[in-house]
């Protein structure tokens, strides 16, 4: 591909912003710890109140398909996203009470609005999040956070799982599908939600 088409779906795909203080953390369901250890980092450095761990088992297999990586430490008989999540924020020094769980979710727009559900549920107020996913998945977790909380100010503080970044996706065969893949569901996932979005803002 050409620099500058790589260049514009790099900027494009991978959204990153800085960490500040919010009221909430949202992590998108996975089965890498990297997501909530960072997570908890953020939250030990009193940068939030609130962490919002989401995901159940994914639609397509229908079952939680494991830890992927540091397995060795996080070893619990986990039946969901959120439940890994949870237990990897916990020893991390997250209290529990400090984590909001929603654990129905298949996929990243159920993350989103399920989280939303989660969070109005407990009755709290939230005007800013950090949205912690991983570094391919930004863009498309960012519209899909805001059209589910589109008052609040968003950012998203990505981490690196699958060797795939940035400078690289490009360079290999799973990194391009994985990139344009993304790019392709940033347009078709956000076009039956568009007119409700519109609405709202």
């Amino acid at each position: 591909m050409p620099n500058r088409i790589i260049t514009d779906i790099s900027d494009y795909i991978f959204v990153s912003g800085e960490p500040q203080k919010v009221d909430a953390i949202f992590l998108l369901g996975g089965s890498h710890p990297e997501q909530p250890e960072y997570a908890a980092e953020l939250y030990r450095q009193g940068l939030t109140d609130w962490i919002v761990p989401s995901g159940g088992v994914s639609v397509k297999e229908e079952k939680w398909h494991g830890v992927r990586s540091k397995a060795e430490i996080y070893s619990g008989d986990y039946r969901s996203d959120c439940e890994f999540f949870t237990d990897v924020l916990v020893k991390n020094g997250v209290p529990q009470t400090a984590i909001i769980e929603e654990s129905k979710s298949g996929h990243t727009r159920d993350n989103a609005f399920l989280s939303r559900k989660a969070v109005d549920e407990k009755g709290i107020m939230i005007k800013s999040g950090i949205i912690v996913c991983k570094a391919f998945h930004a863009r498309r977790c960012l519209m899909l956070y805001q059209m589910a909380f589109p008052n609040v100010d968003m950012t998203v503080c990505p981490v690196h799982c699958y060797n795939i970044t940035k400078e690289n996706w490009y360079t290999t065969e799973k990194g391009t599908d994985r990139v344009l893949g993304e790019l392709a569901r940033c347009g078709n996932q956000f076009v039956g939600d568009l007119k409700t979005y519109l609405d709202l803002i």
